[in-house]
Parts: C-alpha cells; structure tokens; sequence
C-alpha cells in the first residue's frame, strides 16, 4: 500500500483554509462546513473540522476486509473500525510506535 492522502484538522477551518490559500495558493473543493479537499497541494489531502490533532497520513487499498485484517496480524490496534463516508469506506489504527493513520477504499 501507499500513501494517498494526508488529513489535516483545524478547530477554525475557515481561518485554515485562507492560511493555506494565501500561503501556498492552494485551491479547495467544497464538502460543506466541516470538510475542505487540498486541490493544489501536490499529495491529495483535506482539512477536517474539529478538535486540532496530529496530520493523518491515509493509505489506499483496493480490499479494506483484509487490509483490516492485515494491520491487526502485524500488532496493530484498530483505532475506528471500518466505516462509511463520502466516496468509500475507511478504519483508522494505531501502529506499535503510536502513530495513528488510515486506510481507504473506494469500494
């Protein structure tokens, strides 16, 4: 698997989104109030609103069942088992060092 995407949070998205839009010129697609995709940040990502928290690093895959599987047999917690939002399905986990991420699929 590789990274395909990174999720940033901000507890002010309307103040983030300007930051980066005057900072580094990136552009926005629209999913409403708490959700802004990076269209020009050169890897795909978003901006959440909520609570500040770490960068979230998302990988893809094409079988998210046995990705799922295959983080818990390499000492992986799951975090936030697979759910639905819009455009697929994800679970988010915790690898033995500690850092969290995700994985996806669109299907």
């Amino acid at each position: 698997m590789k990274i395909d995407y990174i999720e940033f949070s901000s507890p002010d998205l309307p103040a983030t989104q300007r930051f980066f839009r005057d900072a580094f010129d990136w552009g926005f697609k629209d999913y409403g109030p708490e959700y802004q995709e990076i269209t020009d940040g050169g890897v795909d990502g978003g901006i959440a609103a909520g609570p500040l928290a770490p960068p979230l690093v998302v990988l893809w895959t094409d079988d998210i069942e046995a990705a799922q599987a295959r983080v818990r047999a390499a000492g992986g917690e799951i975090t936030r088992p697979i759910f639905a939002f819009p455009g697929g399905q994800r679970f988010h986990f915790r690898e033995p060092g500690g850092t969290e991420m995700a994985i996806w699929s669109d299907t």
